[in-house]
């Protein structure tokens, strides 16, 4: 016990001692008065009377009041001397008289549930800070969680601290989520304190330099190297303290970095950005409820309007759908590329493939048809029209929102981000895995699930399976010529397992993407994944 503490109990012992003696000292002063006053005072004839009269019931009463008043001022006295040692013990165990029934039930039964073992936070990483990095992430979920990565990695090497990256809200789902919606933002920042110092918002004389429009804003270079921010950025921050980068998608290299950033960029994907505990509690009990029925596939079906806007694929779409669509594109300045050929790009395999596509692709690769199929997307355009097919071939499909009631998905309404979190969580846990497109998503749920243990993900050859399809649709390919060439193209390297990341340093957007397969963190492959093959 150091010296602070043994003058605090000192203190207390003297308050406790304090507050004994000023109700003893009371109830004794006040018998010793009345004695005085009541014997000594008056005559002897009054005191003579006075003792008559103290047999009678009045005067009776009138001494246990008075006596009942002396205890209750010393018990009060001593309650107030002792209160700093009793008094938060009491109360806090003591159900308050205006707490509703049910908050006092959960207390109760908090007791009841299992002690979980103190977390064991990694030690503070001490270094000098150069300044503070804020960052705006750009597109959808996928897109948003892998710049969060890379801007992570970046602040740990430029000795920054990073302020808790602003989420986006201008695009095209227009979700107002924060990061804390849909991220635990605590562990968050408390599981990379031995890399990276993570504020929640700017010292308060920085923030209001921001506030007020003092800050020094700029995209990076799509691609660059950890050198370019350690030469660019770096510089930067230490002259205006603050840097705001305002577009974080894809702006770190995929391949020639330092191991140790590479390895950093796992741990945050993988571990650090954990989804909120509600978005995590629905994730399980969605697969719980696949699980009852037995293994099942997760297909994400990409084949919402922004995404056929976007990428200008009208495959199977009417005339005035096609025109919806145009215009949709339009619309959107940012959505650079107006004029598009349709045709030709399906045929170059960059179009998602439609609903019908991919029930004759799904197919031919002897998926049963009495497995569970999870469609992870949002509202597929042209509705149950252009489901009607796939609804055909796979009879056990399902979405969240058949799973779910719509009490579980209230919250979750209008909040893309938190959709795609859901979606997400599934993904990961799916016997497999099926992208009709390699969109954000695909490649980031691909590279997690590599992760895991290189779990069956079944990566389409697009170009291939349009041609196939086309060959198939128009008489020239037989059914068992057109499933055997389409298992052919889609053997182990297809399937999720380990393989090197295809490297072009002249052309990095082409390049394999680092999330797809983050190979430097990744362990050999022990066990053949579960096949649902027929």
């Amino acid at each position: 016990m150091n010296g602070r503490d043994m003058y605090r109990v000192e203190d207390k012992d003297k308050k406790r001692r304090f507050g004994i003696g000023i109700g003893f000292g009371i109830g004794i002063g006040i018998g010793i008065g009345i004695g005085r006053m009541g014997w000594k005072s008056l005559g002897e004839g009054r005191v003579e009377k006075f003792k008559a009269n103290a047999r009678s019931p009045k005067m009776k009463l009138w001494i246990i009041r008075a006596t009942t008043m002396v205890l209750l001022w010393t018990c009060l006295v001593q309650l107030t001397a002792l209160g700093d040692t009793w008094g938060p013990r009491v109360l806090k165990g003591w159900p308050s008289s205006f707490t509703q029934d049910s908050h006092s039930a959960t207390a109760l039964d908090v007791k009841f549930l299992p002690t979980a073992p103190a977390r064991v936070l990694p030690p503070k990483r001490v270094y000098q800070n150069n300044g503070y990095l804020m960052v705006s992430c750009n597109g959808g979920l996928n897109q948003m969680r892998s710049a969060i990565c890379d801007m992570v990695a970046i602040a740990r090497f430029l000795n920054v601290t990073l302020i808790v990256p602003e989420l986006d809200k201008t695009s095209f789902w227009a979700d107002p989520s924060e990061f804390e919606d849909i991220f635990d933002v605590n562990h968050f920042i408390t599981s990379l304190r031995d890399e990276v110092r993570i504020l929640k918002q700017l010292p308060p004389r920085l923030k209001k330099r921001v506030e007020s429009g003092i800050v020094h804003t700029m995209p990076p270079v799509s691609w660059s190297d950890i050198s370019y921010y350690h030469n660019q950025i770096l510089p930067l921050i230490k002259k205006h303290k603050v840097v705001h980068l305002n577009r974080t998608d894809a702006r770190l290299a995929n391949n020639g970095q330092p191991l140790e950033l590479q390895k950093l960029r796992c741990r945050v994907n993988f571990n650090a950005l954990r989804f909120t505990p509600q978005i995590e509690y629905l994730g399980r009990r969605v697969v719980q409820l696949l699980r009852r029925n037995g293994p099942f596939l997760v297909l994400h079906l990409r084949y919402e309007m922004d995404m056929l806007a976007f990428s200008g694929c009208t495959q199977g779409c009417k005339t005035d759908e096609v025109e919806e669509l145009t215009r949709m594109r339009y619309a959107y300045p940012w959505w650079k590329e107006k004029i598009i050929n349709s045709e030709l790009k399906r045929k170059d395999g960059l179009c998602p493939l439609t609903p019908e596509e991919t029930a004759l692709t799904l197919r031919a690769l002897n998926i049963d048809s009495d497995i569970q199929i999870y469609v992870a997307a949002g509202e597929i355009y042209g509705g149950q029209r252009r489901m009607a097919g796939l609804a055909s071939a796979f009879p056990k499909l399902v979405r969240k929102e058949t799973l779910l009631g719509a009490d579980d998905l209230q919250f979750f309404q209008n909040h893309s981000s938190q959709m795609a979190a859901l979606d997400y969580l599934v993904s990961l846990e799916s016997d497999i895995f099926i992208p009709t497109y390699d969109g954000n998503m695909a490649k980031v749920v691909e590279g997690h699930r590599r992760y895991l243990g290189f779990k069956k993900t079944i990566l389409l050859d697009r170009k291939l399976v349009v041609e196939l399809i086309d060959r198939y649709t128009s008489g020239s390919l037989s059914w068992d010529e057109f499933s055997g060439a389409v298992k052919a193209a889609h053997t182990a390297a297809r399937m999720g397992s380990p393989k090197k990341r295809v490297v072009l340093p002249e052309r990095p957007k082409e390049e394999d993407y680092f999330y797809a397969n983050p190979e430097e963190c990744l362990q050999p492959l022990e066990s053949e994944p579960l096949s649902i093959l027929r």
